[in-house]
């Protein structure tokens, strides 16, 4: 069923503001837990930001491509991989949170003018098939918000180990 005009606005509201979550969770991990890892497979804060940033720019032309082209695939990526593929803790942290930042930031104004037909657009996802503008949204909305209370729960597991 798709979103009350309502319903969407809070959602961008909550993309707005996921930088920020990111940013005040980052801010209480002290240099000595960026790069731990609460088990073997999992991401320590340091990859988690970095994957943040991978996705956000990810996320960024995906939106572009649903509203302009007319039948728009999405492709799939393998998160693991990539942060694997381009060792996510010898990338810098400070970059990639700006990009996490700057990618919103030019997104956001995007999402405050799509119109109701815009909001109705769909392509097709390489994984998940169908894909519309709404589930963008969706997935999206909560993204950095989940991520941030991941880096929290790594805190509290590098504490308490």
């Amino acid at each position: 069923m798709p979103f009350t005009t309502a319903e969407r606005a809070a959602m961008i509201e909550r993309y707005a503001h996921g930088p920020t979550l990111l940013k005040r969770a980052l801010a209480k991990v002290p240099a000595d837990a960026l790069k731990w890892k609460p088990a073997p497979g999992k991401w320590s804060a340091h990859e988690i930001v970095v994957h943040c940033a991978d996705s956000e720019t990810n996320a960024h032309m995906r939106l572009r491509y649903l509203l302009a082209e007319p039948e728009p695939v999405i492709v799939g990526y393998d998160q693991d991989r990539w942060a694997m593929a381009f060792d996510y803790h010898a990338h810098p942290l400070e970059p990639a949170l700006a990009t996490v930042e700057a990618v919103r930031a030019n997104t956001l104004p995007l999402l405050k003018r799509m119109t109701d037909k815009d909001w109705q657009k769909t392509g097709r996802h390489t994984e998940s098939g169908r894909y519309a503008t709404e589930d963008w949204l969706a997935i999206y909305a909560e993204h950095l918000e989940k991520h941030s209370r991941q880096i929290e729960r790594n805190l509290s597991e590098w504490k308490s180990r």
